[in-house]
């Protein structure tokens, strides 16, 4: 079995050197976080020595790829101009600030079009990933697969392909995958995994799925509610997970849990119940 890269999101509010104190902790060998705070404002100033301290965590555990996420309130698609104005600008910021860090990708939610309409939506992120990026060079920026909840784009994959289609420079581009996302969404990832995969492969490519986010569901199979579950207790539940996470078509990728939990140690349970139910050994 190739090496597994299974973390979950962690905050960095005291330095990217101590997530990652915090992801050896809990045995992960991979960690997702927000690049600023998650309600839209305040980013980190650049710390050389933290980041440098970070590289060579990474490098002694034997780190996957690290996923940044960008905050929530970032909606690319907004039909208020200003709303749009400051999404575009973080949006921006944020990706030329991954050049500052070790294998980091960058991701985002692709936004609502809040009664727009999706076509006119995907024609603004385009917009907005063109006036970003500029070349085929550099840090991969990951669009999200979402739920289907509301005026959201990127509730399909033919969504995503469009987008992607769309980008001047969409060698860089890629995917982000979320179990509970693409089951609320309607793809039945428990009975058709493998049906689902190929379908992400006739339209957009599995080469592009650059990281997964792992969780269980609150809710029924295209429900379009985006309510995670701690694993195992939703309605994919722990087998269909584990088959996810083993598959050796995702082989390679960053999977990170964002499930609902008050307590690290928790997302340390659920990394070391994975890895039981696939077989595979803990990270160092």
């Amino acid at each position: 079995m190739e090496k597994i890269y299974l973390g979950c999101h962690l905050s960095v509010a005291k330095g990217y050197a101590a997530a990652a104190k915090q992801a050896v902790s809990i045995g992960a060998n991979t960690f997702q976080f927000f690049t600023r705070n998650p309600r839209g404002g305040r980013v980190r100033k650049k710390d050389e020595k933290d980041i440098a301290k970070l590289a060579e965590i990474m490098e002694e555990y034997d780190f996957g790829p690290l996923l940044a996420h960008a905050p929530y309130t970032m909606n690319l698609c907004s039909a208020k101009e200003d709303v749009r104005e400051f999404a575009r600008k973080i949006f921006k910021e944020d990706i030329e600030r991954m050049n500052d860090l070790p294998r980091a990708r960058f991701l985002f939610h692709p936004g609502s079009h809040t009664g727009q309409g999706a076509e006119k939506g995907i024609q603004m992120i385009v917009d907005a990933i063109n006036e970003a990026v500029t070349d085929d060079e550099g840090p991969a920026v990951l669009l999200e697969g979402m739920s289907g909840k509301g005026s959201e784009v990127g509730r399909n994959f033919d969504e995503l392909r469009q987008i992607i289609q769309g980008a001047d420079h969409s060698r860089r581009l890629g995917i982000i995958i979320d179990t509970c996302h693409m089951h609320a969404a309607g793809y039945d990832i428990v009975n058709n995994l493998e049906g689902v995969l190929d379908e992400i492969d006739e339209k957009i490519g599995l080469d592009r799925v650059m990281g997964v986010h792992v969780n269980d569901d609150m809710n029924e199979l295209g429900s379009h509610k985006d309510r995670h579950q701690a694993i195992g207790k939703g309605t994919i539940g722990l087998g269909a997970i584990a088959a996810v996470v083993s598959n050796e078509r995702l082989a390679g990728r960053p999977f990170n849990l964002e499930t609902p939990h008050d307590d690290i140690s928790e997302y340390g349970d659920e990394i070391r119940m994975i890895r039981e139910a696939i077989g595979a050994a803990p990270a160092r």
